[in-house]
């Protein structure tokens, strides 16, 4: 689990609790089990697709009842097909039950989103291009959902507002210009002594040409044709400055790989983590 997803992890676990048992609990379960009977019970994915999540099963059941036994069988990132065991629960019935919906929306949700991260992953595993996330994400979710990217087989771009120079088109509005905006970047970061990394968004081969004469560390080729994009890697590779190059706009499965084979650095797709359909898993009691 990575740092930040570790940071934020109980402290949502605590929220979804409270949202969903409220300060009564599970009145069902209560009306219908005493508190010393016990079950056996399994997680278990109805359909194929890529595990995110399985690193909320401890800590929420822990949350619930210390004293049931918890056994997550496999790691995130693994490739799931129906009828897949991810977990085997047993103890209080009550427990079991009372974590039941919010463990399978943290699992349904990010398996989701590392499973469409890695059909895009797949499509342009043939090229150099990495698939990156962006910050289109879950409020308050984001570090887990960038981390179910990375079990999928992305990577990550920037965090937040906080961890890179991202020049956006309003940006450059207000700027006066991709020249102009860049250079008081660069300025902005100089004096700061951070190395903090620089990207620019161009929405033209012009600004692009623009925008590579003042060498940032990326350049962002945003809604572009194909043959726009490949035309600004070849002025690349003529210039011979050393800058990424990253495509974003409009990706979709069937781009995806034209898109990767102009010879692109990053592609990032914001529907990844914004509009990913939950992988189906449930929970059986046995």
């Amino acid at each position: 689990m990575s740092k930040g997803a570790a940071r934020v992890l109980m402290p949502i676990i605590e929220q979804a609790l409270a949202e969903d048992l409220g300060r009564t609990g599970d009145i069902t379960s209560r009306a219908l089990f005493d508190a010393h009977e016990t079950a056996r019970a399994a997680i278990i994915s109805k359909s194929a697709g890529i595990l995110s999540g399985a690193q909320v099963i401890k800590p929420l059941y822990s949350r619930v009842n210390r004293s049931l036994s918890v056994n997550v069988l496999l790691k995130n990132g693994v490739q799931l097909a129906p009828g897949r065991r991810i977990c085997e629960l047993s103890g209080s019935v009550r427990a079991i039950l009372a974590g039941e919906r919010i463990a399978l929306n943290f699992l349904q949700h990010l398996s989701g989103v590392a499973t469409a991260a890695n059909t895009l992953a797949c499509l342009i595993s043939h090229t150099k291009a990495r698939l990156l996330d962006t910050r289109k994400t879950t409020p308050l979710l984001r570090a887990l959902e960038k981390e179910a990217v990375v079990h999928g087989g992305g990577l990550n771009h920037r965090f937040g507002l906080f961890d890179m120079v991202l020049i956006k088109d309003t940006h450059v509005k207000a700027a006066g210009g991709v020249g102009p905006a860049v250079r008081k970047a660069q300025a902005f970061v100089k004096k700061s002594g951070r190395k903090t990394k620089i990207e620019v968004e161009t929405q033209s081969v012009g600004e692009f040409t623009e925008a590579l004469s003042c060498r940032p560390h990326r350049i962002m080729l945003d809604n572009m044709s194909i043959a726009d994009m490949a035309a600004c890697v070849k002025l690349r590779v003529s210039s011979g400055v050393r800058v990424e190059l990253e495509v974003s706009g409009n990706v979709t499965a069937d781009t995806i790989a034209n898109i990767a084979e102009t010879g692109v650095d990053f592609i990032s797709v914001g529907s990844i983590t914004h509009s990913a359909p939950a992988l189906d898993i449930h929970l059986v009691i046995e």
